[in-house]
């Protein structure tokens, strides 16, 4: 059986929507992942042989002045569900993030690149890296820039803003590949499926700035648009962002032979999904 934690979440949803077979899901309410005693009675009472770790504080921004919280979600609760699942001699797979990097690089992270996260968002994940690795049989899957049908993210974020006005302002020093979540859960379950271990990339293909990304997204819903572009610094966020975060997904496509959708193509199948769901 595959567990997922964080269910209702965005990725979550789609997870357990992908994941084929015996696949269950918990989310708040149910586990508490800041609880060893509740991490430990919910695992031992299922009994997974694989448990996914979607759950996370990933509000970047409130990360920066809660840092407690961020810590004990995304860093010390990743090493209770370590604890747990190596003890069942189960496979974890713990989602984390291109914010480990500085983005200082100015090329494709590769998944042995050194870290160096300039937030607290960023140092909460590698922190979770870190606990992940102490139960040997774990699979980490950096991925970024995310959007689903399940949660709040930037498509949703724009769309809203387009109906109560008719130009943004939006970041263009920010490079990255935005991400739809259920490609990413299709990713997860290729690695699962193929037995693999330690550290993967995985992210739609393609990169582009926030600011090209903005422009996509309207362009592909037909809505009239004026986007001007802004640096980071203009933007003036808590929490420093790195600039180019690329994630290089060789190693992905060489283990399991899948190639994740170019990011625009992912958008374009997105946004037929909203439709399709009702969604304007």
């Amino acid at each position: 059986m595959i567990l997922v934690v964080g269910a209702k979440g965005m990725l979550g949803q789609d997870l357990m929507r992908v994941l084929p077979g015996d696949v269950r899901g918990v989310d708040i309410g149910e586990i508490d992942i800041t609880s060893a005693e509740s991490v430990r009675r919910v695992l031992l009472t299922l009994k997974p042989r694989v448990v996914v770790n979607a759950a996370a504080y990933t509000d970047v921004d409130g990360c920066e002045t809660n840092v407690e919280l961020a810590m004990a979600v995304n860093g010390e609760g990743v090493g209770h569900l370590a604890a747990v699942t190596k003890e069942l001699g189960a496979l974890l797979v713990q989602v984390s993030t291109d914010y480990v990097f500085d983005g200082g690089k100015g090329s494709a992270c590769g998944e042995d690149d050194p870290v160096n996260p300039l937030s607290v968002y960023g140092r909460s994940k590698l922190l979770g890296e870190e606990n992940a690795r102490t139960n040997p049989d774990h699979l980490i899957v950096r991925t970024q820039w995310l959007y689903g049908l399940g949660g709040k993210n930037f498509v949703e974020t724009m769309l809203r803003l387009a109906k109560e006005r008719k130009e943004l302002a939006v970041v263009d020093d920010q490079i990255g590949s935005p991400t739809w979540t259920v490609d990413l859960a299709l990713a997860i379950n290729e690695l699962i499926d193929n037995n693999c271990r330690g550290t993967y990339h995985a992210a739609n293909s393609g990169f582009c700035s926030w600011f090209d990304f903005a422009e996509a997204i309207f362009a592909e819903a037909g809505i009239p648009m004026t986007v001007r572009p802004q640096t980071t610094e203009e933007l003036g966020r808590p929490a420093p962002r790195p600039l180019y975060s690329v994630l290089d997904c060789g190693k992905l496509t060489r283990d399991t032979g899948l190639v994740l959708e170019q990011w625009r193509e992912a958008l374009k199948s997105y946004l037929a999904k909203r439709r399709e769901a009702g969604m304007n």
